[in-house]
Order: C-alpha cells, then sequence, then structure tokens
C-alpha cells in the first residue's frame, strides 16, 4: 500500500535531514538534486523543518549568477547539546559538543587508586558539569560513555567486573541524577574505537573487520557487515581469556592470567621489553608499554634488540590475531589502544607477516589512525546517532 501523506512527510524529512548531516549545508536546489524530490516538495519541507526548529539558514551560496545566491540551509546545531566520556581506570576525559559534533569544550581528570568511590564519582561528575558550563550548555540531550569491561546488553549498564574500579559501575546512576532529561548509555571501550575508526579512521573502506585493542588490557571488537557484533552476553571479543601457547597455565572464569592477556598485556610487553634492553620513559598517563614500543620503533633500525623486541611482540600478537582471523576471516585486522598505536606501521607490517605465513585466509593488517581519541569519537558519534536519531523522529501519534 502507498504510505499516506504524513509518512511520506516524516519519510522526506529524515531523508533531507540525513543528507545534511552526512554533506554539511545544503541549498533547495541541491537537496532536490540529491532527493529526487520534486521543488515543490522540497520547499515544503524545507519550510516544516525551518519551522520545526531543525533546520535554519546557514549562510548563501558562493554560486556566481544572477539575482541573489541561494540560501544555504544547515541543521540547528545548538538544538541540543551532547557529551562523550572516555573513562579509564586512573582517571577520566570529557567532551562537549553541539549537535553536528563540534566540539565545544574538551577537559580531563585524574582519578588515583587511592581515590575513594565516592570522591571518584563526584570528581568525574563535577569534570562533566564544567566542561557543560564552558560549553554553554545549559543541559545535556544525550551522554555516551566509553568504558572497560563488559556491558550487559539486557540492561545497558556495566557489568560487575574484578580489576576495575567501584566508581565506574556508580558513575551512570550518578550522571543521571545530576541530568536528569538526559539519554545516558554506556559502551565498551573496545567498541567505541572500532566504530570510530569505522567511521573515521582505519576502518572506512571496510564493513568486516576486527580491531585489536593493546593496552593495559587487551580486547577485541568485531565489526561484520558493518555492524559491531557484541555476542549474547555482552562478551564477544573478550580475547584476553583466549588460551594461547607460551603462557605458564590456562585462564579461568574469574581471571585472564595465563591467557592472551598473558602475552600480550602492558606488564607482559614490558617485561618482554626488558628481556631485550629497551628502556623509556613514559610520556603522561600512557602505559609504560606504549613508551617502550615507541621506543623501540624509532631506534629499531639501528639498534638491533630493539627490532627483535618488535619481532618478538609481533609474534605474541599474531598469535591472537590468528586465532580471531581462523574464526571471523574479517580479512582486515586493525591494531589499536596506547601499545598498538604506539608500534604503527612498524608494529602492524610485523604482525601482518606473520599472520601470512600462519595463516591460509587472507587478512590486512593496519595501524588505528585516530590514536588516543578513538574512543572518545566513537562516544561521541553513538551519541550523536541517538540524539538526532530521536530529533529527527517522527512525532509521536
Amino acid at each position: 500500500m502507498p504510505a499516506s501523506p504524513s509518512t511520506a512527510r516524516a519519510i522526506n524529512d529524515r531523508l533531507a535531514l540525513r543528507l545534511l548531516q552526512q554533506e554539511g549545508p545544503l541549498t533547495a536546489a541541491q537537496l532536490k538534486q540529491l532527493t529526487g524530490l520534486s521543488r515543490p516538495t522540497v520547499a515544503d519541507l524545507v519550510e516544516r523543518l525551518t519551522v520545526a526548529g531543525l533546520i535554519e539558514v546557514a549562510g548563501e551560496s558562493g554560486a556566481q549568477r544572477r539575482g541573489p545566491n541561494a540560501k544555504l540551509y544547515g541543521i540547528v546545531a545548538g538544538r541540543a547539546h551532547l557529551a562523550a566520556l572516555d573513562v579509564r581506570t586512573e582517571g577520566v576525559a570529557v567532551l562537549v559538543s553541539d549537535l553536528v559534533g563540534r566540539v565545544l569544550a574538551e577537559a580531563s581528570v585524574p582519578i588515583g587508586d587511592d581515590t575513594g568511590t565516592g570522591p571518584a564519582v563526584e570528581r568525574a561528575v563535577g569534570l562533566v558539569e564544567r566542561a557543560a558550563k564552558e560549553a554553554g550548555a545549559d543541559g545535556l540531550h544525550t551522554v555516551g560513555i566509553g568504558a572497560p569491561g563488559l556491558i550487559d546488553p539486557a540492561s545497558g549498564e556495566l557489568r560487575a567486573t574484578t580489576g576495575l574500579p567501584a566508581w565506574h559501575r556508580r558513575l551512570v546512576a550518578a550522571l543521571q541524577e545530576r541530568f536528569p532529561e538526559a539519554r545516558i548509555g554506556v559502551e565498551n571501550e573496545t567498541n567505541l574505537a572500532a566504530l570510530a575508526e569505522q567511521r573515521d579512521g582505519a576502518a572506512r573502506d571496510r564493513d568486516t573487520f576486527v580491531l585489536l585493542w593493546l593496552g593495559l588490557g587487551i580486547g577485541a571488537a568485531v565489526v561484520l557487515d558493518g555492524t559491531l557484533r557484541r555476542g549474547v552476553s555482552g562478551g564477544a571479543g573478550e580475547i584476553g581469556f583466549l588460551p594461547v601457547p607460551g603462557t605458564s597455565g590456562l585462564p579461568s572464569a574469574t581471571g585472564c592470567d595465563g591467557g592472551f592477556h598473558s602475552l600480550a598485556g602492558a606488564e607482559a610487553v614490558a617485561a618482554l621489553a626488558a628481556e631485550h634492553g629497551v628502556t623509556a620513559t613514559p610520556a603522561g598517563p600512557e602505559p609504560h608499554a606504549a613508551a617502550l614500543v615507541r621506543q623501540a620503533v624509532r631506534r629499531a633500525a639501528m639498534v638491533p634488540a630493539a627490532g627483535d623486541f618488535l619481532d618478538a611482540l609481533a609474534d605474541r600478537v599474531a598469535l591472537g590475531a590468528a586465532a580471531v582471523v581462523s574464526v571471523l576471516d574479517p580479512g582486515c585486522v586493525v591494531l589499536a589502544g596506547e601499545v598498538g598505536l604506539a608500534g604503527g606501521d612498524a608494529l602492524a607490517t610485523r604482525v601482518r607477516a606473520r599472520l601470512a605465513r600462519m595463516s591460509p585466509l587472507a587478512a590486512e593488517v593496519r595501524p588505528g589512525a585516530l590514536g588516543g581519541g578513538a574512543v572518545l569519537r566513537g562516544a561521541l558519534l553513538t551519541a550523536r546517532d541517538r540524539a538526532q536519531d530521536d530529533l529527527f523522529g517522527p512525532p509521536a501519534g
């Protein structure tokens, strides 16, 4: 059956808004060309969206022609403010943006192991409040949070996990209390990094890939046919628990010691560097392992021991990558996390060569392109998508 006039209008409106979202400000003529709609239909939707406060005149086209230049219409960026958080074991980073994702304020705060749960939560919430105030936001429409650990797919909440600070699980409730109108969502940090790399980074040309997170901990994000896969319990990609050769035992249900984590986690990487005589001073809050890998990359051409260390590290990383490739056949593995980013092309090239020898399934290995901001970028993208889906959706009833 043909769509009713109201349904057709809602479909046309969402199409126009998505184009403005993707392309930036457009003229009515450009909207007509891109949507295939008639001139009167485009004129009607432009008026409708303007009255609704969703789009506004954002300038004029620069076309050289007789008469006045055509008006450019763009999304009303100030219609909603968004926040993105990167929650780590040692602190929190936050940014606040407008509806189109333009960053208006950024801040971070360290939270030490000796900080109590209550003070830690208050410090994190206070950071968000200050960033929102700096951005000129009266409130927050949507908040996206990236955090380590498992997310319960039923409730969307962080699950209790040993080894992670208690304040992590308290943070969402505290933010909801402080920003009662906000829509707050939590996602695993590795998954958010993968979404960011897929949208804006190393995997822009891939619908299927695996992001391997190498940092303080180990994890993977699985994107198949353009969709992030979380698993039945939210644990897809928990490859720190993967049994691999070369460890002193096997992982257990309560700990990943003896699994892939014991070979490629930050502590294991630092111990491997010490065996090869590689030393470095950490820059800021990054794991010592990342500084060691970065130093080895710098010196590999001149110091044989540095190159040997990278070779040994690639041997280890390739074990986890080969297991993922053999099960999922993703065709592409992105190395992210602090250690993966520090290794860059030098580590990715070594892992690629080993993977080619270990697996009959072809797989590219690429370094992440977004650096340390991948989790925040992913959190912002998910917050923006949720907010726009809400604001751009058809009216209730």
